[in-house]
């Protein structure tokens, strides 16, 4: 008799196996629709090599090499040019925002601001100006010890340019702003719920610093009302303190996530990956396994690209069939999505489809 009711007490209720079922079955159809919709070829243009194969350049510096490697074909953009894409800019200048894909001189802008193939314009914000209390070896944006201060219209024209934008997902992110209480954090989720008053069906995604790993300001982030909690991880842990700004620890990172989703679990929780920095394989698995550790449902891996001279150098330029496989690891790790390429950023919109498909399918069955 105890026997029978413990094994009842520890199998599956039916209506809980039809409930994850029904989950499975749904998500499943979710990557069917991110199939047929926009990959990596989408974001290469027309006139590219894609014989990716025959490349015979070198990809990786070896000890004592002083050189810098050329850029393989996979990874040469066009300059950004057209209609779409200077109006963009227009409206961002006269509205006083900041973008990352300028500051960070993302290879992908011309593709983003003019539309691409599917004519929407996407960027990605960033907020609270455009100059970081932090140096990291990786990033173009400029640094200072006391930037200017906040600009209090900032979150009020931030909802005002993505509502005339009219898109259906917005990526805010920001500069670390260590000489602030908070660092910034309130003036992040005010820029949240201004944008959900401007646009309630938008979905809002949230690049954040990791407010050097203090709960509060990662808590009024994760209940501001946005979607998508990310912080990325940048490197592996043994690369870390030579590639972020010492006061950017791996396992601080670690922590601002796994607090988000403990506090908010029902928030999407997504990391950022480079490579090429001289990392090795099970060193990006296991990271990898740590963020998944931390309850992260969503990863993506893309190449390092050294800003300017000042930057650390490119130490391997990894091929897109390695990048493959690094999708193919995430897939068997559990993450709802990876999104792998040598172009793909922390904002990648293949990702972004895929997230915003599962938001409204999680937010139809609450209904």
């Amino acid at each position: 008799m105890l026997r029978n009711s413990i094994k009842s007490h520890l199998m599956p209720k039916c209506h809980e196996v039809q409930s994850v079922c029904a989950y499975s079955s749904k998500l499943d159809a979710i990557r069917e629709k991110l199939r047929e919709g926009p990959g990596l070829s989408d974001f290469i243009p027309e006139d590219r090599p894609k014989n990716w194969e025959e490349y015979e350049g070198k990809l990786k510096r070896e000890r004592g090499d002083s050189e810098r490697l050329r850029l393989p074909p996979w990874l040469k953009t066009s300059i950004p040019t057209g209609s779409k894409f200077s109006a963009l800019k227009d409206q961002l200048r006269s509205m006083k925002l900041s973008t990352v894909c300028e500051e960070a001189r993302c290879p992908n802008i011309g593709e983003c601001w003019s539309g691409g193939k599917n004519g929407t314009s996407t960027a990605t914000i960033m907020l609270m100006g455009d100059t970081c209390t932090r140096g990291c070896m990786f990033c173009s944006v400029k640094t200072s010890r006391a930037p200017p201060p906040l600009d209090p219209d900032e979150p009020v024209n931030t909802a005002k340019a993505i509502h005339e934008w009219g898109v259906g997902y917005i990526v805010l992110t920001s500069v670390d702003r260590d000489d602030l209480p908070d660092g910034g954090s309130a003036h992040f989720a005010e820029t949240v719920r201004q944008i959900k008053i401007q646009s309630k069906e938008i979905l809002v995604e949230c690049l954040v610093p990791d407010f050097r790993g203090n709960r509060d300001s990662v808590a009024t982030i994760a209940a501001s009302g946005l979607d998508v909690f990310a912080h990325n991880i940048e490197t592996v842990e043994r690369l870390t303190p030579f590639v972020r700004d010492k006061r950017a620890g791996y396992r601080q990172t670690l922590k601002v996530l796994a607090t988000a989703k403990e506090i908010n679990p029902d928030l999407i929780t997504k990391s950022s990956i480079m490579l090429g920095l001289g990392e090795t394989d099970q060193q990006v698995e296991q990271t990898m396994k740590d963020l998944k550790s931390a309850g992260v449902d969503c990863v993506t891996l893309g190449q390092y690209m050294q800003p300017t001279r000042r930057h650390l150098k490119v130490h391997e330029y990894v091929t897109p069939a390695k990048f493959k496989q690094w999708e193919e690891v995430g897939l068997r790790l559990g993450f709802l999505y990876t999104a792998s390429g040598p172009l793909v950023r922390s904002s990648y919109r293949a990702g972004e489809f895929f997230i915003a498909s599962l938001l409204r399918d999680r937010k139809a069955d609450s209904l």
